[in-house]
């Protein structure tokens, strides 16, 4: 029998202490403190995110039926409701973002050998914004409409293990498009976009920054066509053309040429129109390349389904965000164990395990690993097995 750690505690010693203490300092999370440090609170909130309790109380309550263990999971302070919301409250967020962008550069070294689907060496993001409603009277600082609150989380994600390398959240009154002035671009990397971010001033910026973009054109789109390049129709293109914009605004906003690739999906018997000023890759890339950008939505769904960030523990604005970005981090952090100890199962898979499993001792290798499983089932073939015959 394994007499070691908890697998709470065993998942946590992959969050990196030292980066993490220096987030706490830069925004003084610390100070005056007493007893419940940045470190206990995120534990504490890892834990209701990791084992899906629904409340603040919720996760108080669980813990406290475990207070022998507290110690052990690296939880420093016998902690309450009152000083957990109080903590969420007033502790900057920013310490929990900062931290996830330490968690996000480590695990995009482990993903970055990854094929998500097409051999492109370039870096491909898909960007896209969800929203989550929330109620006008008790969320009032995030008012979207005359009745209803939201907040909007504008995400950019590397395709190659699906992590969120940037995410910005704002108010539900924030147009898409206007997140495109918040990105530094990176040369040469391909940005999926869906034609919600279609503002050619703003995508000559990307192009100036030696970036790639792939997005899709508007039925009123004005153009005229300067080369047509042959197509494989049984793949379903149905044509490859450069043009140039000839409205007078859209020209003076881009008056570089442009791609213009039309695909006919016979799954969906839609034809789509697609934009790109990349000419380097093949129509058909460019028509899979948007499929791709699909990935971004299933993030969506999955982190809504799986972290809890659709009923909030907190009502200021301070609290949702750290609760948001805390759920972020435990993303990552569960991407990086999955490929540090090179585990098969899907991250729906490991989060749904070892949220049964916060308090069992038990190797976490072994508990998530099928192999190691059949290994230990082996090992105890000696004990007799019930109707055995």
């Amino acid at each position: 029998m394994f007499h070691g750690k908890y697998i709470f505690s065993q998942i946590f010693e992959f969050l990196p202490k030292y980066e993490f203490e220096k987030c706490v300092a830069r925004y003084k999370g610390n100070y005056k403190n007493k007893g419940f440090t940045c470190r206990n609170q995120f534990l504490v909130m890892s834990f209701g995110q990791l084992t899906n309790r629904e409340s603040l109380r919720d996760t108080v309550s669980c813990l406290a039926a475990h207070h022998q263990k507290l110690y052990h999971f690296g939880i420093t302070y016998q902690v309450n409701l009152s000083t957990l919301a109080l903590a969420n409250e007033t502790r900057s967020w920013r310490i929990y973002s900062d931290l996830a962008q330490v968690l996000l550069a480590r695990a995009r070294k482990l993903y970055q050998a990854d094929d998500f689907g097409l051999d492109i060496p370039n870096t491909v993001y898909a960007l896209d914004a969800t929203t989550l409603d929330l109620c006008l009277s008790v969320f009032w600082w995030a008012a979207f409409r005359q009745t209803k609150a939201a907040v909007k989380l504008h995400t950019l994600l590397d395709l190659r293990g699906n992590l969120p390398t940037f995410i910005h959240i704002s108010d539900g009154k924030m147009h898409d498009v206007n997140i495109l002035d918040e990105l530094v671009f990176e040369a040469l990397a391909i940005y999926l976009m869906d034609k919600g971010y279609l503002d050619f001033a703003r995508l000559y910026r990307l192009h100036q920054a030696r970036a790639f973009f792939v997005t899709r054109a508007k039925i009123n789109l004005a153009f005229t066509c300067l080369k047509s390049r042959k197509v494989d129709k049984t793949l379903g293109l149905r044509c490859d053309q450069t043009i140039k914009l000839i409205t007078y605004k859209s020209k003076k906003s881009y008056p570089e040429k442009l791609r213009r690739v039309k695909y006919y999906d016979k799954e969906q018997g839609k034809t789509y129109v697609f934009l790109t000023n990349n000419f380097e890759i093949s129509a058909i890339e460019v028509a899979m390349l948007y499929k791709y950008r699909w990935q971004i939505e299933l993030f969506f769904k999955w982190i809504k389904q799986h972290l809890k960030i659709k009923k909030f523990w907190g009502e200021s604005e301070n609290a949702v965000k750290t609760q948001i970005w805390i759920a972020i981090c435990n993303y990552l952090l569960v991407a990086i164990v999955k490929k540090e100890l090179k585990i098969e199962k899907s991250l729906y898979e490991i989060l749904q395990i070892i949220s049964v499993s916060m308090v069992d001792k038990i190797q976490l290798n072994q508990l998530l690993n099928e192999n190691s499983q059949e290994k230990s089932v082996n090992v105890n073939s000696k004990q007799l097995i019930l109707f055995d015959l």
